[in-house]
């Protein structure tokens, strides 16, 4: 069976509707009455020859039938989308302007980079990185990137990927090949940062009681504190997307203890009163697809570089 074009629009209507699985949130989305949402879903369900939703007092929802065809409409209207996303960029250059922490912008965002532009050619990006919590408004940023709960006042905001904490050093640091447990760690000089949670979280998570911890190298920003590490100033306690890097090219060793799960996420945010230009969108997809890769690209060494390091 072939759908009528005509009955297109009930299926965007469809869509909407078993996203919400409530007919009302369905019509504020998509600007329409009610009454209208559930015309065009009997429009459907007349067609199909099928119920879409079960229809009871307290609202409605979804029957088997009607979780099959969402699932098809909701991936074949995201296809949709991406295409037309893609097409909205292709032919002129669009500059976009992100705010993230330095941090993520070193070690996790700036390797992938390369990829977004091979991908999105005609987009500029404008990164901002800092600690502070960017204003979104007309002259700042469009899109951030953020660290936290996961939710912020007027903005909305995409999961993008949980984080742990774990320690690590120098391969080269003194003392480092004698800790075989969390409690030798201690031994060790320490770095720390100004995280909300920190060595004495970590510590506690790994089983050790009655320390006493000694005075801390703090540094203001997570990447001095990993570079501190790397130059064997101390060992630190990373988190992972930090850290992934130079734990690759073994500039750091992770220690003996357990990864402590952060309290904090990942998080693509933008202001909750307009949706996202075709770019942000393009850009929000693209880290939605990174964050499910757990390896950082590193770039490739010349084939001569090793020769050319002892000349």
């Amino acid at each position: 069976m072939s759908l009528r074009p005509a009955l297109l629009p009930a299926l965007g209507v469809f869509a909407a509707a078993a996203r919400h699985q409530n007919f009302a949130h369905a019509a504020d989305e998509l600007h329409l009455t009610a009454s209208a949402v559930s015309h065009h879903v009997r429009k459907l369900e007349a067609l199909l020859g099928v119920v879409l939703f079960q229809r009871h007092a307290r609202g409605v929802k979804l029957t088997l039938e009607g979780r099959q065809l969402a699932d098809a409409a909701n991936a074949a209207l995201g296809d949709i989308d991406a295409v037309a996303s893609h097409l909205k960029l292709a032919g002129k250059t669009t500059t976009l302007r992100i705010t993230t922490l330095h941090s993520l912008a070193y070690c996790w965002l700036l390797p992938r980079l390369p990829r977004f532009c091979a991908r999105h050619p005609h987009v500029r990006l404008h990164v901002d990185t800092g600690i502070a919590l960017t204003r979104f408004d007309d002259e700042g940023p469009e899109l951030g990137i953020r660290h936290g709960p996961g939710h912020w006042a007027g903005l909305t905001a995409h999961h993008l990927m949980d984080d742990e904490l774990f320690p690590v050093a120098s391969p080269a640091l003194p003392g480092i090949d004698a800790v075989l447990e969390p409690r030798q760690i201690a031994r060790l000089p320490l770095v720390t940062d100004l995280a909300l949670q920190g060595w004495r979280e970590w510590f506690r998570a790994a089983g050790v009681r009655g320390l006493r911890l000694p005075a801390m190298h703090s540094f203001n920003d997570s990447t001095d504190a990993m570079r501190a590490a790397v130059y064997g100033v101390g060992a630190a306690l990373a988190r992972r997307h930090v850290a992934q890097p130079y734990l690759q090219r073994y500039e750091l060793v992770r220690l003996p203890g357990p990864a402590l799960k952060a309290r904090f996420a990942y998080y693509a945010v933008h202001p909750a009163h307009k949706p996202p230009s075709a770019a942000a969108q393009a850009f929000i997809d693209w880290l939605k697809e990174e964050a499910r890769d757990e390896r950082t690209p590193l770039p490739p060494m010349p084939d001569d570089f090793l020769g050319r390091r002892g000349t």
